[in-house]
């Protein structure tokens, strides 16, 4: 098994090797539309470095009449909070390169999470920035729907786990939708 700082090396390269090559979007699969209603909140992101882009998970949820909201960071011992967006409204720079709502946005309790990964296995184990604000997040909110976000470049043969690390429920690929 390879630790986790390899992995995140080689799946960042990876991930930022693919991305700045043309590709196909994330698909948006028929699961994933039989999991959306009217008035859900969907959690996003906007991508950094290379990272998947969930926008058509994102668009999908807004034409079901879903709510979207985006993580909000402040500084690395704070909990990741998720921010209702308007998708017309306009972000503010964050830590990390994030780009955020802005802070007096409304806090909003997820039912989907897309959440941005820098590798992933087929038994749904995810690997982060390992910062742990996803994990703390998925412990926080544990009946949202989690759904890993990524290119197929980064799956790896086994993601190593912590007893803190939080599996996925499913995973959106440019290529497929990966569920247990």
């Amino acid at each position: 098994m390879t630790n986790k700082e390899t992995i995140r090396v080689t799946g960042r390269a990876a991930r930022e090797a693919f991305a700045a090559s043309p590709h196909p979007d994330i698909i948006v699969s028929d699961t994933y539309l039989a999991m959306l209603s009217r008035g859900l909140t969907v959690a996003s992101y906007v991508p950094v470095r290379g990272e998947a882009d969930p926008t058509p998970l994102a668009r999908a949820a807004v034409a079901a009449g879903c709510v979207i909201a985006l993580p909000h960071v402040t500084d690395r011992t704070a909990p990741l909070r998720f921010l209702a967006w308007d998708t017309e409204a306009a972000l503010v720079a964050g830590p990390m390169g994030l780009h955020q709502p802005a802070e007096s946005a409304e806090e909003l309790a997820p039912d989907i999470v897309l959440t941005p990964l820098i590798a992933f296995d087929r038994r749904l184990g995810r690997l982060g920035q390992g910062a742990g604000y996803y994990d703390r997040a998925f412990t926080r909110f544990p009946d949202a729907h989690r759904i890993g976000v990524a290119w197929s470049v980064q799956e790896v043969g086994e993601v190593p786990t912590d007893p803190w690390d939080v599996a996925l429920h499913a995973i959106a690929t440019e290529i497929e939708w990966i569920t247990p």
